[in-house]
């Protein structure tokens, strides 16, 4: 689980709230202050996005062993970047080729229709793909098709991904509408009600087939009482052959097969330089599970990587998380390299260590909590490199492995990624907090206090959170009985587990915060957020797809509705303009403890009404005349809401054929980045 592509809604909640969950100048290292001063961490904005840049601080202390291994780590991240891309849309990868073969080698004039071209390239390398990375809808290019027309024939057709035989003419006829049409594929994931889900969305997890269809065929894969199910479909597409279904799976010699291929070359080079015989045994077994395509091995992968705490360098790397494919069984490639920030880890781990204590004070029913919650480990990490679906756009927390079962037998791993947070808070946008709070004191509390609230905040959505409840025996795993409001409900879960635990006191006795200011701070930043700030993210006529959206506006929804007998929320107004202002901090915090009640009942006894009513009632749709209000508050900023990064550049310096040492570079042209991933590190067709 990750907290938002999560959370660039703690992007959000940290570029529009102020001060974001950096840590700069809090761990008494001047010179790495010194150089976060003079660093450049935007890099542009172009339409709703701003590219930001984070460094990685401590890589030059690290030994020539473990700088090798995280190159070679990074390299295997890159190699499967084709893949998040083809996952998304079966022709993403021929849009993206035409785009490169365009801006490489078109010799005509660069007009301003040559711009609104580049714009356009930029939105979909941003989102690696022609969907919007949170939106979900279709990308249109905002220049006309006659253009496009003249920049493909000033583009010498080698570069271009032609079929054998297809002439320009008959190309451009072929991609246009799939660019321009906004009726075809208009969107990734479809989650609206009453469709068929499968079949409205433009993902490549499936083709051709109903989600009827998908649902049966994967049910008759089922054991009933299995105890230690694997995840079935985790790693395939679906699709149909002579009338019956039929998996393509991912793994070498599958579908994927040449980068994958690549992926393995690298883990394999890794493998050979490990920390350790354990951390070199977990590589080893992800080989064995892309080599064979077992799920079975992937189980056995997990447990193994849970299990190690020791190495320094750590990585994720696989089919993960399933928020891409609208009923949540499909992962997603995606990769994060790092090594842990070990100065920085005390405070999560204080809260991974009283985890027992979390789970028995919390207010779920007590048959759904867990009588020994095992193996939680937390750390702050550096991220090094990000690819697939963790980039450009990138997690601040995250939370693994996904399988409920494994985390309960066998523990999970909770992060928060340091370095990327503070890349955040050193890139906020001045005068959004006072704009969007309503008072003096709300914006005093959070300057003193939101930076450490949103820290704490994800540190317990990830350690505790996730880990967090059981479910009932007899009962399948939430993405069966949950379906496609699974994903909300579970951000939902873990979110609200931080925001009951944010104003208790045990906190205080941790010394992970002075006083319940924090609480507050997080509160009053939650609810304005949720019910508010978020919709900067939409355009006028849009309601919430995105999980993690979703999630935030059902719970700031459901208790300002449910508060509003005790006006514990309440909603004013002041020059013209809508606050919501938290008056009963106390009380704001049963009501979370109520709805966390709840969501993990309807986990626990794996109740699909109850959580669909919740989500379609709370979570969906927005409020027309208080979105074009945020919107026209948010304007004036000339910020972008949605953020992502630049990668850093790892560079070995060759001695003969060996590694003498590997350089960081810290690249400044997004779109320059962009391309050179296009000649380096692509190896799929066109067509998978």
């Amino acid at each position: 689980m990750k907290l938002s592509k999560l959370i660039p809604v703690a992007v959000l909640t940290a570029s529009l709230a102020f001060g974001g969950c950096g840590n700069k100048g809090q761990e008494g290292d001047k010179t790495q202050v010194a150089e976060a001063d003079s660093f450049q961490y935007i890099a542009e904005m172009f339409a709703d996005d701003k590219v930001l840049r984070y460094q990685i601080p401590g890589f030059d202390k690290l030994s020539l062993k473990q700088k090798e291994m995280l190159y070679y780590l990074s390299q295997a991240a890159l190699a499967g970047r084709d893949i998040y891309w083809d996952q998304g849309y079966k022709h993403n990868l021929c849009v993206r080729r035409t785009l490169e073969g365009i801006i490489n080698n078109f010799k005509g004039e660069k007009n301003a229709d040559y711009d609104k071209f580049l714009v356009y390239a930029k939105r979909v390398f941003f989102a690696n793909g022609i969907h919007h990375q949170y939106a979900e809808t279709k990308i249109l290019p905002e220049c006309s098709k006659e253009y496009f027309a003249t920049l493909v024939k000033g583009t010498d057709a080698k570069n271009l991904p032609l079929n054998e035989g297809e002439t320009v003419d008959a190309f451009i006829a072929r991609i246009t509408p799939i660019m321009f049409d906004p009726k075809i594929a208009p969107k990734k994931v479809n989650k609206d009600k009453g469709v068929d889900m499968v079949a409205a969305s433009a993902g490549n997890f499936y083709e051709g087939v109903t989600q009827k269809e998908v649902e049966e065929f994967y049910k008759k894969m089922e054991v009933k009482g299995d105890s230690t199910p694997i995840w079935y479909g985790l790693n395939s597409k679906v699709v149909k052959e002579n009338g019956n279904l039929v998996e393509k799976k991912w793994f070498v010699g599958g579908m994927y097969g040449k980068a994958i291929e690549k992926i393995v070359y690298w883990l394999e080079k890794a493998a050979g330089v490990a920390e350790n015989d354990r951390q070199r045994a977990i590589l080893m077994k992800l080989v064995e599970y892309y080599k064979t395509g077992d799920l079975k091995k992937f189980d056995e992968y997990n447990i193994l990587w849970v299990q190690e705490t020791e190495s320094l360098i750590d990585v994720v790397n696989g089919f993960i998380e399933v928020y891409d494919d609208p009923i949540g069984k499909k992962g997603s490639y995606e990769s994060t390299v790092s090594f842990k920030d070990v100065a920085t880890t005390e405070r999560i781990a204080k809260i991974a260590a009283e985890a027992q204590w979390f789970e028995d004070n919390s207010t779920i029913m007590k048959e759904h909590k867990k009588a020994k919650v095992k193996g939680i480990t937390a750390k702050v990490i550096t991220v090094v490199m990000e690819a697939g679906d963790a980039a450009p756009t990138t997690p601040i927390g995250i939370n693994l492995p996904n399988a409920d079962w494994i985390r309960a037998k066998h523990g999970s791993k909770s992060v928060n990624l340091g370095n990327i947070v503070d890349a955040y808070d050193n890139s906020s946008t001045p005068g959004l907090l006072k704009e969007f709070a309503y008072s003096d004191e709300e914006v005093a509390r959070a300057k003193k206090h939101a930076s450490l609230a949103d820290k704490l905040h994800t540190d317990m959505h990830e350690a505790i959170g996730h880990a967090s409840g059981q479910i009932n025996p007899g009962i399948g795993s939430p993405k069966e009985t949950l379906k496609n409001y699974a994903s909300t409900l579970e951000e939902a879960r873990a979110d609200l587990v931080a925001l009951y635990f944010l104003m208790d006191k045990k906190l205080i006795d941790m010394k992970l915060m002075e006083s319940l200011e924090v609480g507050k701070a997080e509160y009053d930043k939650y609810i304005r957020n949720g019910l508010l700030m978020q919709l900067t993210r939409l355009k006028m006529g849009e309601n919430l797809e995105e999980d993690h959206m979703r999630n935030r506006q059902l719970i700031a929804a459901w208790a300002f509705e449910k508060g509003k007998k005790d006006n514990v929320i309440e909603k004013k107004t002041k020059d013209g303009k809508t606050f919501f202002v938290v008056n009963d901090y106390e009380k704001l915090r049963v009501l979370f403890g109520e709805l966390l009640k709840e969501i993990q009942r309807i986990k626990s006894e794996g109740d699909f009404e109850a959580g669909k009513a919740l989500v379609e009632t709370y979570g969906v749709k927005v409020d027309q005349a208080l979105l074009k209000e945020a919107l026209e508050r948010y304007a004036k900023f000339k910020d972008a809401p949605y953020r992502g990064f630049i990668q850093p550049k790892l560079v070995p310096v060759m001695e003969g054929d060996k590694i003498k040492d590997v350089k960081v570079e810290y690249p400044k042209d997004f779109l320059q980045q962009m391309l050179e991933y296009g000649k380096e590190h692509s190896f799929l067709p066109t067509y998978n």
